[in-house]
């Protein structure tokens, strides 16, 4: 079976984890603040916070923007759980901003026509968080514009989009966010196993993202209610979480970080491949917009299913019959049992069920080569013809 996504581990990440294991920290260690300070100088943004997952990281983000029950966070339909999760975690309510049906990202011209409805009645959003699905930026400079307007904060969930690029600057460099999350699960650009980062230029929610993350403990005495006791003292101000990364997981990153724009290139070159070679199938190819350099973390077609004998299931099972692991990126989040619970409908997000309906996830991650590439192509060309 070939995999839709799989990590890249190399003898010198093996060494890196084997050094660690060797060494006197296998936690709280020196390698997650050099994974940290690794990560934000490629991404030239001022603070990283390292967590155990993305997840993790979406939730002290969250937090750090003060996001509280009766406030409103707004993300896409189009994305895994996590990144509306996230805000239930904080009691928020949530709700949704149809995709954009060439990006399959936030579409620009259903947000500004929601928060043009929500200010009347009195419902804007504290917290919004854009996707970056596949790797590919969303239209950050108008979702800024539109903070700056309606007053509303920006996480960036771009835990598919490390070495990505919008307007030739760094995915990660929060330019026009307050906060951008990474995920480090192993079908991602890089791995640490598990894992995630939280990026921003403001120190002050570093801090609060850093505590929180550690059980709300600082060992800072300018953060104190009165001097420390000893050199032993620390005091804990708010309610955090155990939400650290290992230095075995950082040593794994650090190593990885070495090779993160070969893999992005090999994975560019895939996508190159399959655009090409799929060219005259009855299906659409990802779109990539001019203004962005895509991550390539995956590759999604959509099915032209009026031209096709077979319907998207019996498609998807055939390519896993043949061998191939596709997969689906992915169900609309407010159509899963949970948020149907809450109060959404099928129906609500008409471009994300009509997506979740025609969409395929095929291969794509460093190690795929041009052989396993070709067989995927090849088992497609015969289930489509």
């Amino acid at each position: 079976m070939i995999p839709y996504g799989k990590q890249s581990i190399s003898q010198e990440d093996i060494n890196a984890v084997i050094n660690v294991l060797k060494s006197d920290f296998l936690t709280q260690g020196p390698k997650v603040p050099l994974f940290e300070k690794v990560v934000s100088e490629y991404c030239k943004v001022n603070y990283a916070v390292s967590t155990n997952s993305a997840t993790s990281a979406l939730h002290l983000a969250c937090l750090a923007l003060s996001l509280s029950p009766g406030d409103w966070l707004w993300t896409t339909p189009i994305t895994f759980v996590a990144s509306a999760n996230c805000g239930l975690y904080c009691g928020a309510q949530i709700d949704f901003v149809d995709i954009d049906p060439e990006t399959y990202n936030m579409s620009i011209d259903s947000l500004k026509h929601k928060l043009l409805d929500a200010e009347i009645h009195g419902k804007l959003p504290k917290v919004i968080i854009p996707v970056h699905f596949s790797g590919q930026s969303c239209d950050m400079r108008a979702i800024y514009a539109l903070s700056k307007k309606y007053g509303f904060k920006i996480i960036e969930d771009a835990s598919h989009a490390i070495g990505g690029k919008y307007h030739n600057i760094n995915i990660g460099s929060c330019k026009y966010s307050d906060i951008t999350v990474f995920s480090f699960h192993p079908v991602k650009i890089i791995t640490t196993g598990e894992g995630g980062m939280a990026m921003t230029n403001d120190e002050k929610l570093a801090s609060k993202m850093r505590r929180l993350s550690s059980h709300g403990i600082t060992r800072i005495s300018d953060q104190m209610s009165h001097l420390p006791d000893g050199p032993w003292y620390y005091q804990q101000i708010d309610l955090g979480f155990n939400y650290r990364m290992t230095d075995i997981q950082a040593a794994l990153g650090v190593s990885q970080m070495n090779r993160i724009d070969n893999y992005i290139n090999k994975r560019q070159n895939i996508a190159a491949h399959y655009n090409k070679e799929l060219s005259e199938l009855p299906i659409i190819t990802p779109h990539q917009h001019v203004d962005n350099f895509s991550s390539c973390h995956l590759y999604v077609i959509r099915l032209q299913c009026k031209f096709l004998k077979k319907n998207h299931a019996q498609i998807f099972q055939s390519l896993r019959d043949e061998g191939i692991g596709v997969n689906l990126h992915y169900i609309p989040v407010h159509t899963q049992p949970y948020y149907k619970n809450l109060g959404f409908s099928e129906g609500d997000f008409p471009h994300a069920e009509l997506y979740y309906q025609e969409a395929i996830s095929l291969p794509i991650y460093p190690t795929l080569d041009k052989y396993q590439q070709n067989s995927v192509i090849s088992s497609l060309k015969k289930i489509l013809q």
